[in-house]
């Protein structure tokens, strides 16, 4: 197996940590642009900046607390993460924080719409890239399988969880519009498209 230039990891290691990063970074940077497009989040993030407006944090330093509480729902599931995990606790919220600085405060009705659009296509593309390098699920990935696994259908979990985060989001005064919609209809399609064109196929590390 070759290595890269600098000795350190195996290839096809490293294209997993490339793309696995390239992804996170992607993803941060679309939740960005939905911030900013302003018209409701993906169930989540109602929560993330529902979280963000109880407690006086800033809504990258959310997403990384949840993260991190949601890892610790792992414990009594059995989960076990990843380096991929780890990273996305850490790298989202942080590449948000970077990104939502260099983007305007305030836009027109379409500039917020394409912007909307740009935030779901975007974090189709990067949810593609991070969960296709199979370096380790996303600390809510990893929730919803993780329940799923004790005989649980996946799509009632996914649908549970994710109307519970959005409930308590919005009761907290995360934003909910028609962005949530968007979001909701589109990212299963998109993602369909994106994830087997990003995976790395196993038999190639």
């Amino acid at each position: 197996m070759t290595t890269d230039i600098a000795g350190v990891l195996p290839e096809p290691r490293l294209r997993r940590f490339t793309l696995l990063t390239a992804g996170l970074v992607l993803y941060g940077a679309s939740l960005a642009l939905l911030v900013t497009a302003d018209l409701g989040l993906a169930p989540w993030d109602v929560f993330h900046q529902g979280l963000a407006e109880t407690t006086g944090l800033r809504l990258g330093l959310s997403v990384v607390v949840t993260s991190f509480a949601v890892l610790a729902l792992w414990i009594p599931i059995r989960q076990r993460p990843g380096l991929g995990t780890l990273m996305n606790a850490i790298m989202i919220g942080l590449v948000f924080e970077a990104v939502i600085e260099l983007l305007p405060d305030e836009a027109s009705i379409p500039a917020r719409i394409g912007l909307l659009i740009a935030a779901v296509v975007l974090n189709a593309i990067a949810t593609g890239m991070y969960v296709g390098a199979g370096l380790g699920p996303g600390p809510r990935d990893g929730l919803m399988t993780g329940i799923a696994a004790r005989g649980y259908q996946i799509k009632i979990v996914r649908t549970t969880i994710e109307v519970i985060v959005l409930v308590v989001g919005f009761l907290l005064g995360g934003s909910v519009g028609i962005g949530t919609l968007a979001y909701a209809l589109g990212i299963g399609p998109l993602v369909h498209r994106t994830l087997p064109y990003f995976t790395i196929d196993k038999a190639d590390s």
